[in-house]
């Protein structure tokens, strides 16, 4: 049996970073976010919100936001294979009566409209933008749409094989493999789209670290490891992803050595008009598990 440990802090903080920020300004009655010179990110690209700057990492290109369709998103995101969803925000043109009710200043901007973008799913309820009157565009920019795309981002646990498989002793001298079964070491992507601007967030595995337990330093992959085939000699198999116990697990907490699996993410954001970035370099999410390594028994004969 294991048990799986929570998600790396930083990527919670900076999702309810951003929506805290964005869900006050709309509280508020504020106009919709616009790129700010006095952001953070390279070329001005953090929403600007009530007088606050959310700091989202991201660049500019040369095209314009909204440039770009929602159907560029895959290419943008460096076509890195695995699962993607997509989904489409909706906007709802608010009256006077419905605008006012929400603490919206009336009237609008001159040829703008008040109106509620609704996006499914996500961590944020329906938001006040506004509208142009000639196309029914919202006024939203991909950093807006971002915080939708992390809220529907799922990253997984990805539980590891072993061999010998989890319940079976390990022996002393003899190397514990670990692996994460290939067809789960894949990206996962959440493309989120209003009209022309988009947001496509990405979390890829980067790496694999083991650690055995007891206080003893953890082994590091580059990748997901290598699945130990059974029908082959051990000799002939080879991998970097195994660690060999010098000792046995007699003494540890219920005689089994507290060991964890962690698969490292790479969580990136592109955006229409060229914006972009980097969220978190190193997101770890570790499955924990006990491995039992028993004293190996030699064997004596007479001749």
């Amino acid at each position: 049996m294991h048990t799986v440990m929570a998600m790396g802090r930083p990527f919670r903080c900076l999702l309810a970073a951003v929506t805290i920020a964005w869900s006050l300004a709309v509280a508020c009655g504020a106009a919709p976010a616009t790129a700010s010179s006095a952001g953070g990110g390279t070329g001005g690209c953090d929403p600007y919100l009530d007088g606050t700057v959310i700091p989202v990492p991201c660049s500019s290109g040369s095209a314009g936001a909204g440039s770009d369709s929602a159907g560029s998103a895959s290419s943008a995101s460096g076509g890195a294979a695995g699962s993607t969803t997509t989904s489409s925000c909706r906007t709802v043109v608010l009256d006077k009566a419905e605008a006012q009710n929400l603490g919206l200043a009336w009237p609008p901007p001159q040829d703008k409209s008040w109106g509620l973008l609704d996006c499914l799913g996500g961590g944020l309820g329906p938001l006040a933008v506004l509208v142009s009157n000639a196309t029914g565009a919202p006024a939203v920019t991909p950093q807006q749409l971002l915080v939708t795309a992390l809220g529907e981002l799922q990253v997984p646990y990805l539980g590891p094989d072993t061999a010998p498989p989890r319940g079976h002793d390990g022996l002393v001298g003899l190397p514990e493999w670990f692996w994460v079964p290939a067809g789960s070491w894949h990206a996962r992507s959440v493309t989120v789209s209003a009209g022309a601007v988009w947001a496509t967030v990405t979390a890829a595995p980067v790496g694999l670290t083991f650690e055995p337990g007891g206080g003893i330093s953890p082994v590091t992959c580059p990748g997901p490891g290598t699945a130990f085939d059974a029908g082959e000699p051990a000799d002939v198999q080879h991998t970097a992803c195994a660690y060999t116990y010098s000792l046995p697990s007699t003494g540890q907490p219920g005689d089994a050595y507290q060991a964890a699996v962690t698969v490292t993410w790479r969580v990136t954001w592109t955006g229409s008009g060229g914006a972009g970035g980097v969220l978190d370099r190193a997101l770890p999410v570790a499955v924990d598990f006990t491995v039992p390594v028993a004293q190996g028994e030699a064997l004596v004969t007479n001749s």
